[in-house]
């Protein structure tokens, strides 16, 4: 891996900090001197426990950072590397030569075998596109580059890189070009069975369509999103969470322009100046287990919210699970000028 984007400077903010820990999505950065010298660790964890005792976030990390973080040294044999990450519970650890400079990053991942996961995952790629025009013209939606790859090459890579390889397309628009490009999926080493929707079916209806019953929970996702949402995790917290569906959610902030009065019938309590609102909005990003899939048995346009709405109703539990890393929906073309400036640097 590329480690050099995970470090920093000690003098830089936690603020910044923040910004470098969201935009990796690896959740730890390396703090190193002028000379490239290892002086500590930073994380999530790390800046919390500073904000709890008050420490300001235009501080310097310095002030924050673990600086006693677990190495190694380039000769260690990988047997004992791997011991040590899943002894400590690290993802990441930092490879030091004799002077204490860091020259290389190691990665959990890249020292085990990949688990291979056998869930199905469902991708709606039918939509017309329309707020893409001109470019959904002569084009799906999911086959616009960004940088040189289709959005949904770029999708289906990063669930194989969590181990997924059982995919549904769910298209109807320029089906045939999608089916053309990607085939059975046996050149980027999956399998892509395709559900040709005939009319609108919403973003939970083309589950009617699956030929199959599944044994484990399947992921249905808008194939509009680029995310660097780890899709292993999110089913393994859905698995954990006991709940019959989870639906991936971001957080929406939104500030009142205006000074809120907050009263009791006639007399005022309190006043907010321009106080900012936050909620959880869907993500566009679903786990449901197989009970939950199968409460689509008709023929007709069906979408989440609605499934989810009726989840409620019969008493299970509807999870969600908070989508810190990157993420962006592209449906318009703000949004795909946007993805063209930032996705490709994280990738």
């Amino acid at each position: 891996m590329n480690y050099e984007e995970l470090c920093i400077s000690p003098d830089s903010s936690i603020k910044e900090a923040l910004r470098l820990l969201d935009i990796t999505a690896k959740q730890i950065l390396f703090v190193i001197d002028d000379q490239n010298h290892l002086l500590g660790t930073i994380t999530d964890g790390d800046i919390r426990r500073g904000i709890l005792k008050d420490v300001i976030l235009s501080a310097p990390i310095k002030s924050v950072m673990n600086i006693y973080p677990k190495t190694i040294q380039s000769n260690i044999d990988k047997s004992s590397i791997l011991k040590c990450m899943k002894a400590n519970k690290l993802r990441y650890l930092p490879v030091i030569d004799a002077s204490g400079q860091l020259i290389d990053v190691i990665a959990q991942d890249d020292l085990s075998l990949r688990m291979q996961r056998d869930n199905i995952v469902v991708l709606m790629v039918g939509g017309l596109g329309t707020r893409l025009r001109p470019l959904t013209d002569d084009c799906p939606k999911p086959l616009l580059k960004i940088g040189n790859k289709p959005i949904l090459e770029t999708i289906l890579e990063s669930f194989i890189d969590s181990g997924f390889h059982r995919f549904y397309l769910a298209v109807n628009y320029k089906a045939q070009m999608i089916e053309e490009y990607f085939g059975d999926g046996s050149k980027l080493g999956i399998e892509i069975k395709y559900i040709h929707e005939k009319k609108r079916m919403g973003t939970a209806g083309a589950l009617y369509f699956l030929p199959e019953k599944p044994v484990e929970p399947v992921i249905v996702m808008n194939g509009d999103l680029l995310t660097k949402l780890d899709f292993g995790e999110l089913v393994d917290a859905h698995k954990h969470s006991n709940a019959a569906a989870t639906m991936a959610v971001r957080e929406y902030s939104y500030q009142v322009p205006y000074g809120v009065i907050n009263c009791e019938e006639d007399r005022i309590i309190s006043i907010e100046e321009k106080p900012e609102q936050t909620y959880f909005v869907n993500a566009g990003i679903y786990v449901l287990n197989t009970e939950v899939v199968a409460k689509v048995n008709k023929e007709e346009f069906f979408d989440m919210p609605e499934l989810f709405s009726e989840i409620i109703r019969d008493g299970q539990k509807a999870g969600i699970y908070p989508v810190r890393e990157y993420w962006l929906d592209i449906g318009r073309l703000d949004d795909f000028k946007r993805a063209q400036m930032e996705f490709g640097k994280l990738v």
